[in-house]
């Protein structure tokens, strides 16, 4: 695994990305090619929930250490100016796969 933006956050960071991995692969394993949008809407939410009683705290003591770098080196004025230069004004669509079209 790599290294954090700041050494102190570095085992947040493995720790975060090794409970994101082990999630995420129970994630891509289920079934729902036969599954109805309810059973899939149901198993996303629950993912989800999952997701977050697994890795949530982590995921935030992560951030929050990465915050504090951030101020800390200075870089929060850059970031600011990336954002408003660059705004993320909506969401990436999925890229379609030559199997739907």
């Amino acid at each position: 695994m790599s290294e954090s933006l700041s050494p102190e956050c570095t085992p947040l960071k493995h720790a975060y990305d090794s409970c994101f991995n082990v999630w995420f692969e129970g994630y891509l394993e289920a079934a729902l090619a036969n599954a109805s949008d309810a059973q899939r809407k149901v198993h996303y939410k629950q993912k989800a929930e999952e997701f977050d009683a697994k890795c949530g705290t982590i995921y935030k003591d992560y951030q929050n250490c990465l915050q504090n770098a951030v101020k800390k080196r200075g870089i929060e004025p850059l970031l600011q100016q990336a954002r408003e230069e660059h705004p993320l004004t909506e969401s990436l669509a999925p890229v379609a796969s030559k199997d739907s079209k």
